[in-house]
């Protein structure tokens, strides 16, 4: 994985680095792992794709709230895009899915966000309504980036014939890699003018949300609940 750094001071550089036995850990996740493989038992993945869906439409909107925060024409562009494709997009992928497991519109909006996934959501809408347009950036990062890289990783070992093929491709496309190219550069000017203190700021976003998405498939993997 590339850091598509726009400089040798750029935040991504530095963000990465720092985080960087975090994606190991996760690249190396038992979900990760057997998904590649093939192996991974459709319960862990079905619960996984309903989860990520949940999750996909607090992320639109914690994008858009970007969008509105965005100081350039551009950067409001780019991140209404960004909103649309994970809405439309992505969703497409997740209804193959959705076809294929018999997962009908009653039985999604009857399945309630897991702790792990309304922890991130949550997160991600906390950063956008209270944080810096310059935090959010760090803060949504690592959806991108992440997802990329693990795509990535397990297209170059997965069998043609892998199941979750479609999931596979999706990620480790040229579409959804030009997607992640423009978010490491925007989150990069958006940290050139920012002060120290705000940058660590971004910095600690980025962590946490590099942490939430370990513990959003961990939570698939284990098919976590509300304890009560």
């Amino acid at each position: 994985m590339t850091d598509g750094d726009t400089g040798s001071n750029a935040f991504s550089r530095d963000a990465w680095a720092r985080n960087a036995v975090a994606y190991e850990t996760i690249r190396s996740m038992p979900f990760n792992a057997e998904l590649a493989a093939g192996t991974l038992k459709q319960d862990r993945f079905r619960h996984y794709i309903v989860q990520d869906a949940h999750y996909l439409i607090g992320f639109g909107r914690a994008l858009s709230l970007a969008a509105a925060k965005a100081p350039d024409p551009d950067g409001i562009v780019q991140f209404s895009r960004a909103a649309q494709d994970a809405i439309v997009v992505e969703r497409a992928l997740h209804g193959g899915f959705f076809r294929d497991y018999a997962i009908g519109p009653e039985t999604f909006a009857a399945t309630a966000l897991t702790p792990a996934c309304h922890h991130y959501v949550s997160y991600l809408l906390a950063a956008a309504y209270a944080e810096p347009f310059e935090v959010l950036c760090a803060a949504l990062l690592p959806c991108f980036w992440i997802y990329k890289a693990v795509g990535d990783d397990i297209f170059a070992r997965a069998a043609a014939d892998n199941p979750y093929r479609a999931w596979i491709d999706t990620y480790a496309g040229e579409e959804f890699a030009t997607a992640v190219a423009r978010m490491i550069a925007a989150t990069d000017r958006a940290a050139e003018q920012a002060s120290p203190v705000v940058r660590a700021r971004m910095h600690e976003a980025f962590t946490q949300a590099t942490r939430l998405e370990w513990l959003f498939w961990d939570s698939a993997y284990r098919d976590a609940a509300w304890p009560l």
